[in-house]
């Protein structure tokens, strides 16, 4: 039996890991260290939720960077 990917499973890195402060967030992804290590074993629901989380994330670094 083939297990197909949703969208959830999927990665949101772009490689492009460089963590920055003051929230230690991705530049590429929004994700802290620990939630990129700890992506695989994330249950699905949570992954959803941290992918809604990381949007606002990557808006916010957007912002900061003027």
């Amino acid at each position: 039996m083939i297990r197909r990917q949703s969208k959830a499973d999927e990665s949101p890195c772009i490689d492009i890991c460089k963590f920055v402060a003051p929230h230690g967030w991705c530049e590429g992804c929004g994700r802290t260290r620990q939630e990129a290590r700890s992506w695989r074993q994330m249950k699905p629901f949570a992954k959803t939720i941290l992918q809604k989380e990381l949007k606002q994330r990557m808006s916010r670094l957007a912002q900061q960077r003027g």
